[in-house]
């Protein structure tokens, strides 16, 4: 199994997502007209539209802030960290190329999420990858597999890496008991998730915030008191992306290793074209009353996870005096150089941020296996209930185990999730670029977007006309 497991991962990581995502990205970058940058505005206006819910759905700003809690995890700590220890600071450029690109690709697969949804338990809408492959392209079986795959990484490895990473933490910094720590974070996890998708949004809207907002506060104040060093971090980064520069520590350098580094771990945690935001994108309310809106919400999404989280990081390690090498990487290589700026204050900031980034992970990673679990159960309330009781047993079961097979077995799950998706979004691309248009055409008349799918008998089938009428 572990041969098969490595096999998998090998093809999956080695030579299709990584070049896949990366192509994808592109091509919806030009497909769609530099969407990401010449009209990056649009962005703020459709999350800053509404704060208001309704029984169907939750806000744009709520449903940003619940990609956010899966997004930003412990991948934006300790992956920026080992990033630049294996492929030196220019692996940090890369990290936000690939971010640039990915926007477009983001936008891509929530614009769908939001055309293709469905009023599922209670009314409330449903939607994502597995909806707009059943609807959109005819292939129920790829969407069965899709869901399953989702939850499977998503709702339950997935969730016990963020606690293990909990448990990890709160014993380095304060001595705790990993099982005792496993249990707590279980009793909170199971006090959100049981309340729905629309509790975990009411919870991630004002948790996701702070918990960036205090990070990216550390990182601005660390820029602040160095700030005579900042031009030069940011040159280091760039001459160090093409090679200009030889790398420094245990990085390997040179171009290849910078751009191979940065790409992997902008991909990991930006998740863009993963199939897992558009989950929690298609359960919003959109303002304006488009499915175009939550594509520009997520693309922000993107911009916030990597070109602001990942690079505080990334400044706060590359203005410390800590030296990452093959013993001093990941979330020591992080914790060494916030000491270096906050004193001893340092490593338990780093274990308080690794419990908000990876608790809201947790949170934001149920609410897209939920979706996925409607879709299996045809809107039956039972498989969704043992979804939540697998959930906290697999929390508790991370913060004390460490089976490295499973871990990968998650990639191999996700990897294939990543496949079907990118497959999809590409073979929907007319779809996603007619729907774009007729947004940016309403944009350009003066009008706030619109839609209603009467007014389009030439768009793709499966779209509810009740939705969008």
């Amino acid at each position: 199994m572990t041969a098969i497991i490595d096999f998998l991962n090998t093809i999956f990581w080695g030579y299709v997502l990584i070049y896949g995502l990366l192509a994808v990205g592109i091509y919806f970058t030009i497909r769609l007209g530099f969407i990401q940058i010449l009209h990056f505005g649009e962005m703020f206006r459709c999350v800053l539209g509404s704060r208001a819910t309704d029984k169907d759905g939750i806000s744009p700003f709520q449903a940003l802030t619940v990609s956010l809690a899966s997004r930003v995890g412990t991948g934006n700590i300790a992956g920026v960290a080992v990033a630049i220890t294996l492929g030196g600071p220019g692996a940090i450029f890369w990290m936000w190329m690939v971010a640039l690109v990915g926007m477009a690709t983001a936008y891509a697969e929530s614009t769908l999420a939001q055309l293709y949804k469905e009023h599922g338990p209670g009314g409330m809408y449903r939607g994502g990858p597995a909806f707009y492959i059943k609807k959109g392209l005819g292939q129920g079986w790829l969407a069965a597999i899709f869901a399953v795959t989702l939850i499977v990484t998503f709702g339950l490895i997935f969730n016990a890496v963020q606690s293990n990473s909990i448990a990890e933490a709160a014993s380095g910094a304060f001595g705790l008991n990993k099982a005792v720590v496993g249990i707590a974070v279980a009793v909170l996890s199971a006090l959100i998730i049981f309340g729905g998708i629309p509790q975990i949004a009411r919870v991630a809207e004002f948790m996701v915030p702070f918990m960036a907002g205090a990070y990216l506060l550390a990182a601005a104040w660390v820029m602040i008191a160095n700030i005579t060093e900042v031009p030069g971090v940011f040159g280091h980064i760039i001459a160090s992306a093409f090679g200009w520069q030889e790398a420094v520590g245990g990085a390997a350098g040179g171009i290849a290793a910078a751009m191979m580094n940065g790409v992997k771990r902008g991909l990991f945690s930006n998740e863009a074209g993963m199939g897992s935001a558009p989950n929690i994108a298609a359960v919003a309310v959109p303002v304006p009353h488009h499915p175009s809106s939550q594509g520009f919400v997520q693309a922000l999404g993107v911009f916030i996870d990597t070109l602001m989280v990942c690079s505080a990081t990334a400044v706060m390690i590359l203005l410390s005096g800590a030296v990452p090498s093959a013993e001093l990487t990941g979330v020591a290589l992080t914790q060494a150089a916030l000491t270096e700026h906050f004193g001893g204050f340092g490593q338990t900031f780093v274990a308080v941020a690794i419990f908000f980034f990876a608790f809201t992970s947790i949170i934001g990673n149920y609410a897209y296996a939920e979706n996925a679990m409607v879709f299996l159960g045809h809107n039956h309330m039972t498989g969704v209930v043992v979804l939540r009781v697998a959930v906290i047993a697999m929390v508790i079961w991370g913060a004390i185990q460490k089976v490295q097979t499973v871990f990968d077995f998650a990639d191999a799950s996700m990897g294939l999730m990543a496949t079907i998706n990118l497959f999809a979004i590409v073979a929907l691309s007319g779809t996603i670029t007619y729907v774009t248009r007729d947004y940016l055409n309403q944009r350009a008349a003066g009008r706030d977007p619109t839609f209603r799918v009467s007014d389009h008998p030439e768009i793709a089938p499966g779209v509810n006309p009740l939705i969008w009428k």
